[in-house]
């Protein structure tokens, strides 16, 4: 009880801290984390089993939140030799989150993303509007093979540079971006990390993912298209005139023509990489590592300057959430989570459809989605029965994960990485401005997520 209540509080003192901006939030993370390792494994686990008899044994909890053992395992890097447990520290996602952004780094020297926005730009006239609805559908559909974190890595890179040149304030594409690269990554098996853990453990493929998350998918971005243009139209202002005629060519926009076709290439390949991954059995962290080799070898003159703007930061938050959320992982309060849901429901499969959808949703707006989706999909195949289709389950486990992480700047690894590119624009997004937009998108989404499978499904 002593752990699972330190658990809890730092946490709560970690979220509120994050909340408020009063510290950078790699510091917030990271202190927290060593707190983390320190009060609940060190102390609250010995407590416990010293006052109730619990039977914590604090050396394996420590072990599998830090996980570094996973790292040397062969099916860490090549996913056919082996399942990984995934506990605590998700390095696979570190590993690729900082190869990706190397790779685009690397893009951005040559002048990729300028090169990129001068065409999409000139393709609708450079008229705003037209540009922000263009790339929330770019976004959603990227998502659907691309990992989302890599998708907002190079649109968001995109949309800062396009409000340079035509003078619009970028946040509100940003958040748009962001919330549809969560919506679309929820329609198919490789789109979202707990998609994989649904589909690997229930032995679904990427069209059942497709024909069913990727159905609702589909009717909530028409949706939102309509939500965030009518949300965001007066923010989207141009401010003062735009001399089109002025506007440099964009292939001036390429500072270095034989890098360019190199970082090209390299994007071409990461795109592949992770669209068939599951063919090769690559895992993320050998495309992560793998890519960014690459780019360090193709930019081995540049390496000061691609160094120099790479987001650690965000890496390092990451790290100190992983380890505070390994401490409600370890002290099983994500299990209490998952039990109140099963309990709850008694045997209505509407009210239990609908706690799945909405408590999933809440979690995951708060908490790390991955080890919360591991841990419901054993309650759901418990729950799975008469009248309640495992498969239902499964897809409202999936949309209530992916889709409800879109609501706060923490509950997906595309919000972080979306919030870090604009503040390192100098647009930066407070908790307010984030959740005034996204969370009631996030609500609209899933009462129209809800409705379709009570519909088509019950």
């Amino acid at each position: 009880m002593v752990a699972q209540i330190t658990a809890v509080v730092i946490f709560l003192v970690m979220f509120s801290l994050i909340i408020t901006e009063k510290f950078p939030k790699q510091f917030t993370t990271l202190v927290c984390g060593a707190l983390t390792l320190i009060l609940v494994f060190g102390v609250g686990m010995n407590v416990d089993n010293q006052i109730s008899g619990s039977h914590y044994n604090w050396v394996t909890s420590l072990r599998e939140t830090l996980n570094v053992e996973n790292i040397f395992k062969l099916g860490f890097w090549y996913t056919a030799a082996g399942e990984i447990e995934s506990k605590g520290i998700d390095w696979a996602t570190i590993f690729f989150l900082t190869g990706m952004m190397i790779m685009v780094e690397g893009m951005a020297r040559v002048g990729f993303f300028r090169w990129l926005c001068l065409h999409v730009a000139k393709l609708v006239k450079y008229k705003v509007i037209p540009i922000f609805i263009v790339f929330m559908m770019m976004s959603a559909i990227l998502s659907m093979f691309i990992d989302s974190i890599t998708v907002i890595l190079f649109l968001a890179a995109v949309t800062v540079e396009l409000s340079g040149l035509l003078k619009f304030n970028p946040v509100p594409m940003i958040l748009a971006e962001i919330f549809c690269a969560n919506l679309g990554g929820s329609s198919t098996m490789c789109g979202d990390p707990p998609n994989i853990i649904i589909g690997s453990k229930l032995g679904y493929s990427f069209m059942d993912f497709l024909f069913n998350t990727g159905a609702i998918a589909g009717v909530s971005l028409v949706i939102m298209i309509f939500y965030f243009y009518f949300a965001c139209k007066k923010q989207l202002v141009v401010k003062g005139e735009v001399d089109t005629s002025k506007f440099p060519v964009p292939k001036d926009a390429i500072k270095d023509q034989k890098g360019f076709v190199i970082s090209s290439l390299i994007f071409a390949l990461a795109v592949a990489l992770l669209i068939t991954h599951g063919q090769t059995h690559l895992s993320v962290a050998t495309i992560g590592i793998g890519i960014a080799i690459i780019t360090i070898l193709a930019n081995i003159k540049y390496l000061g300057i691609i160094f120099k703007k790479v987001d650690f930061p965000t890496v390092l938050f990451f790290t100190g959430l992983f380890v505070v959320v390994g401490g409600l992982e370890q002290t099983h309060i994500l299990e209490l989570i998952a039990e109140f849901i099963k309990n709850v429901s008694g045997g209505n499969v509407y009210v239990m459809i609908a706690i799945i959808i909405w408590v999933s949703a809440f979690a995951s707006a708060f908490i790390d989605n991955i080890p919360f989706a591991a841990t419901m999909v054993p309650v759901i195949q418990a729950l799975a029965g008469p009248g309640a289709d495992l498969s239902t389950m499964a897809w409202a486990l999936s949309v209530g994960t992916d889709i409800g992480g879109s609501a706060t700047p923490i509950g997906a690894s595309a919000n972080v990485v979306g919030m870090a590119v604009a503040q390192k624009s100098g647009h930066p997004v407070g908790w307010g401005k984030y959740c005034k937009i996204s969370a009631p998108a996030t609500v609209l989404v899933l009462l129209i997520s809800t409705g379709i499978i009570f519909v088509r499904y019950l």
